[in-house]
């Protein structure tokens, strides 16, 4: 089996096929906004309780901790799923490369497995130029898939118009209360993974609301597990984060049961249209 057709151990079924060929499994670790010290521990617990993708960025500050706690997991490199992006202040062209090979050396890695553009920062207007940039570094093997973050389909559209090649993975905010209807049809029409930041809702009381407690209670899981199982069957690809090593091991179990048709009928009724970030992606700029 070749690397484009597994992660590490992961099973097969438990894995999304990107439009590159490779795999990305279904559900991530966050580390947002742990420090150093913090990723370390969090990340090493949980490669060893069997999580098998971890999400960073330069801009969260914790590289050198992420990578700290691969090593100390005692899980081969192979078999970890690791996502990076490009901070805004990078964006262009020899400035994209400083900052990967700056990333990889954090991360104690010869490449990324996924690596996003951060936010488009479109005022700047480098975002094409970083992505161009981006695709030779894949071809060069310093990251296995190229993708975008915060990304609107007008974005997206420009990147295919302009250098021919569609991102792999465009990673947003998204929950039940922001499903992102809209953009999630664009991706399926163009073959792109949705990965969701923020999938538990983070500044919302979402996990309190009563149709959520009351699935709950019905499946015999926690509202946290409703809400991750809901991304999992609406084909979005959840990344919580948690410091709690009892709730690693329940963000993990949602993979082998399923929310009947009327739970996920009831949990697409929470959509509200409102964003708990409140950052526009045609505005919001991060460097």
């Amino acid at each position: 089996m070749s690397t484009k057709d597994q992660v590490g151990t992961v099973p097969a079924d438990r894995t999304h096929v990107m439009r590159d060929g490779r795999r990305i499994p279904v559900i991530g670790l966050g580390t947002y906004p742990m420090d150093d010290a913090q990723a370390e521990a969090d990340v090493a617990e949980a490669l060893m309780r069997g999580w098998r993708m971890v999400d960073t960025a330069v801009n969260y500050g914790n590289e050198t901790g992420v990578g700290r706690g691969i090593a100390a997991s005692g899980v081969p490199r192979s078999e970890v799923f690791v996502t990076t992006k490009l901070p805004g202040r990078d964006h262009g062209t020899d400035s994209v490369r400083r900052s990967l090979e700056g990333s990889l050396r954090r991360l104690g890695t010869d490449h990324a497995d996924l690596y996003l553009i951060h936010w488009p920062n479109p005022s700047v207007d480098r975002y094409v130029e970083s992505w161009r940039t981006m695709l030779r570094l894949r071809d060069e093997g310093l990251v296995r898939s190229v993708g975008v973050s915060n990304f609107t389909p007008a974005h997206i559209r420009r990147l295919v118009a302009e250098t021919g090649e569609t991102p792999a993975v465009n990673q947003v905010e998204l929950h039940p209360q922001y499903q992102q209807e809209r953009l999630r049809a664009f991706h399926e029409e163009h073959r792109i993974i949705t990965q969701a930041w923020s999938p538990l809702g983070r500044k919302t009381d979402i996990l309190q609301h009563p149709w959520i407690e009351r699935i709950a209670r019905r499946t015999g899981r926690t509202p946290a597990q409703v809400v991750l199982r809901w991304h999992l069957q609406s084909h979005t690809v959840p990344i919580p984060k948690t410091s709690d090593p009892q709730r690693m091991a329940e963000n993990l179990d949602v993979l082998d049961w399923e929310l009947d048709e009327e739970q996920m009928h009831r949990m697409r009724l929470l959509h509200t249209g409102l964003s708990a970030s409140g950052y526009d992606p045609d505005e919001h700029e991060e460097m």
